[in-house]
């Protein structure tokens, strides 16, 4: 996109070499728009609507997971149409290494540097088809227990839709009730709910100071994509792609060290508040390798099913202090049918299926994303650079790392109180 004025020739010249000189420079323009274009293209994860992509095609970084629920004023269960029930099957070409010259070529040989590719080829496939456009279109009633008949008269809600997508993931809308209370990781924080609520409570009830002395407090949509969610669904961030915002865990510390003591294998964890007489209508969050969970907090009528969620075809009602686990890849909705605001701790896990090397994968291409220079060949730059990416996560109320995460990722926070705040977060 060069200035062609600033080429003007200071001398006369023939109509026939002007002629070439204007095709020349018009070349000269189609190539770097191309090469725009392509390098902006490589350097995408392709996750166009959401969720854990941290580029956009524009080259602009995603907003938050969390900002993923779309919230309207229209009851849930009107909204079956807004359901993608198209199914689709990954392309052969999942299985052709990328160009080294490229940047998601680049991405590739670091992954493959660092771990035997019979180790990550569910990692390798999925980056692949990210870069092909895949998007995975699948009704998963057949995982479900018990399994849930085919979807023939098309009113089934059992569909997943992943552009991010790693083969051989199980998709299960709610994961067993038993399975989840014996995880150690959600012991911890069912242990830990009436510290949490306590301290919730007792921060919320200063509003003025805590949006005063905290970061995008109680955030809605920030982005161009996220215009259409409405006002129902705010955040308050704690952790966001594995990078803790020092201010507001300085102002929650007794839920971010139970958060941190846990051990959950988080990408993010925040608050979230939903208005009441509003819902959220069916949508996926577009990514099947991590999972969502919930510790409810604050649930009006509790018990009397006034706030519910749905995921795939079955609804269940938020209950305080029960941590849930299900899984967003799949359509959800949700409802609050009552006359008060409902919050919730919300936290995005890393998927059980995933074997230590895939993750350890996964987490090396959202640093990679984040942190370019990680690539870099000259081995001062690239050290300097995974320095920073170990620093991003580590825990601000203490020494220590988390063990959970997606790379660095910016979020509400940006470390030292100050720095960031108020800035609008462009993930998705």
């Amino acid at each position: 996109s060069r200035n062609t004025a600033s080429y003007r020739p200071s001398y006369p010249l023939s109509n026939a070499m002007m002629t070439k000189v204007l095709h020349l420079l018009l070349l000269a323009c189609i190539c770097d728009a191309y090469s725009s274009w392509n390098a902006i293209r490589q350097s995408s994860f392709h996750h166009r609507s959401n969720n854990i992509v941290l580029l956009r095609k524009n080259g602009r970084r995603r907003a938050p997971l969390h900002m993923s629920d779309t919230t309207t004023t229209t009851d849930s269960s009107t909204s079956t149409d807004i359901i993608d029930r198209t199914t689709t099957t990954p392309p052969s070409a999942k299985t052709i290494p990328l160009w080294p010259n490229t940047f998601a070529g680049q991405v590739e040989e670091a992954l493959l540097a660092k771990y035997p590719a019979s180790k990550i080829e569910r990692v390798l496939q999925s980056w692949r088809l990210a870069e092909l456009d895949y998007e995975h279109k699948e009704f998963v009633g057949s995982q479900q227990s018990p399994p849930l008949p085919e979807d023939v008269d098309g009113t089934s809600r059992c569909y997943q839709h992943a552009p991010s997508y790693v083969p051989g993931l199980r998709a299960v809308a709610w994961w067993d009730d038993d399975l989840v209370t014996n995880l150690p990781w959600a012991k911890s924080l069912a242990k830990s709910y009436k510290a949490i609520r306590e301290e919730f409570t007792e921060v919320m009830s200063n509003p003025t100071k805590l949006a005063s002395d905290g970061n995008n407090i109680w955030a809605g949509a920030l982005t161009t994509d996220a215009e259409s969610y409405g006002e129902g669904w705010k955040t308050l961030v704690l952790l966001n792609r594995g990078q803790w915002d020092e201010t507001n865990a300085g102002l929650f510390p007794v839920t971010s060290k139970a958060i941190h003591k846990s051990g959950v294998p988080a990408a993010e964890a925040f608050f979230a508040s939903m208005k009441p007489q509003s819902s959220i209508a069916p949508h996926s969050d577009f990514t099947n390798f991590v999972l969502t969970s919930h510790l409810p907090l604050v649930v009006p009528e509790n018990g009397k099913n006034k706030c519910r969620l749905s995921v795939g075809d079955e609804t269940r009602e938020w209950l305080e202090g029960k941590v849930i686990l299900f899984d967003t890849s799949i359509y959800h909705d949700a409802i609050n049918d009552s006359e008060e605001m409902r919050y919730i701790l919300m936290l995005r896990v890393w998927h059980p299926d995933l074997t230590e090397e895939e993750r350890g994968a996964l987490q090396l291409i959202y640093d990679i994303l984040e942190i370019p220079e990680l690539l870099d060949k000259d081995a001062k730059v690239a050290d300097r650079a995974e320095d920073m990416a170990r620093k991003m996560r580590e825990f601000p109320l203490k020494d220590g790392a988390i063990g959970g995460g997606f790379g660095g990722g910016a979020g509400g926070g940006k470390g030292k109180k100050g720095k960031g705040k108020n800035k609008k977060k462009g993930r998705k």
